[in-house]
């Protein structure tokens, strides 16, 4: 039982928990001091009117007060939530993107406004399904994302021996309903480049799209990654930068990239081979906005977006016969399952195939 800020109101909480399922009752107090008198005489509603058994009726003089047992603040009595995280984030500050550091801290953001300020010892298995359970009610996407996410914290946490065991590691994620990819043809692509104004974005739109790169691949990219020998481009974890699978892989680069690539045999290879006019590195989030705005000048659906060139590039692969594991491989997928969300696109070329017999 622990006093804690609420988000969102200017008073205190008083957070407790009965079988498991966490409690919160307002204290009607803005200011810790007051809110901690408040704690040290709350009795949880749960505790009171429990009448005795109706054959013994006891004096007066052998009536006493319940006793209220405080359980001491988080802070005090191991790991808070919110310390871990700091520590956390910290510790992946060395190895992970930033977009995945912004998702862990969404999560744990998400987290820490369902549980208040508790303490890691305190989260059980209950606690952690239940969030989840009441996230997916409202996102799924979103509820999947804080499972894979807090999971994988915990389990750090567990290896630092801050727990006995990951509260996560038994919360099943109720499943969603697979869907297939959007993707945009070559003409889809020529509409958005006659809406986009700037040629530097047209390259990056270009570049996404033939080679299958990610966004954060792109704005990294040195022309130190180009073979012009091998006619290549070799997605590199170097200067700060590390991949998503943290490999690095080979990729053709198409005739229909030459002429972003023409001059770069001139530059300095550590020069990033898209920059703005002042040659500083470009950012994700302009691209990403960038793209918008040009889809939504183009008059297209609001479901495209950035990453949507990166499936474009793997869809229009498989449509014209190349193998999912050769696919893989562009992509730099782990798994060859995570490669299989194209498989759909094969039905007529295994129609052509049997057509051959």
């Amino acid at each position: 039982m622990y006093v804690a800020e609420a988000p969102g109101s200017k008073y205190f909480h008083l957070i407790y928990f009965v079988d498991g399922k966490r409690k919160k009752v307002s204290t009607k107090k803005s200011t810790r001091e007051e809110a901690e008198l408040f704690l040290k005489t709350f009795i949880p509603p749960e505790e009171m009117h429990q009448p005795a058994p109706s054959h013994i009726v006891p004096a007066v003089s052998q009536i006493t007060p319940p006793t209220v047992t405080i359980a001491p603040a988080p802070t005090t009595t191991g790991k808070s939530l919110s310390d871990f995280q700091q520590e956390y984030l910290s510790h992946l500050s060395h190895s992970k993107s930033a977009h995945y550091l912004r998702s862990v801290s969404l999560s744990f953001k998400q987290f820490r406004a369902f549980t208040g300020e508790i303490t890691l010892a305190e989260i059980s298995h209950r606690i952690a399904e239940q969030f989840i359970i009441q996230t997916f009610s409202r996102t799924n996407r979103g509820a999947a994302l804080y499972y894979r996410t807090l999971k994988a914290a915990f389990n750090v946490a567990l290896n630092w021996e801050y727990i006995p065991v990951n509260p996560f590691k038994k919360v099943k994620l109720p499943k969603i309903a697979s869907s297939h990819p959007t993707f945009l043809t070559i003409d889809q692509l020529e509409a958005i480049l006659e809406k986009t104004a700037s040629p530097i974005f047209r390259d990056v739109f270009t570049f996404a799209f033939y080679t299958g790169m990610r966004a954060g691949e792109i704005v990294n990219a040195r022309w130190s990654w180009v073979n012009f020998h091998q006619n290549t481009i070799t997605v590199k974890c170097a200067n700060g930068f590390t991949s998503k699978s943290k490999k690095e892989r080979i990729i053709p680069i198409s005739a229909r990239l030459q002429h972003i690539i023409a001059g770069g045999r001139e530059k300095s290879p550590e020069a990033f081979i898209f920059s703005d006019k002042h040659a500083l590195q470009l950012r994700t989030e302009n691209i990403s906005k960038q793209f918008k705005k040009a889809l939504r000048a183009a008059g297209m659906n609001e479901s495209i977006h950035f990453h949507t060139l990166r499936h474009s590039f793997a869809s229009n692969l498989v449509q014209k016969g190349v193998q999912l594991y050769v696919v893989k491989e562009l992509l730099g997928h782990e798994d060859l399952k995570t490669t299989q969300i194209y498989s759909h696109l094969q039905h007529s070329n295994l129609t052509d195939a049997v057509n051959l017999l």
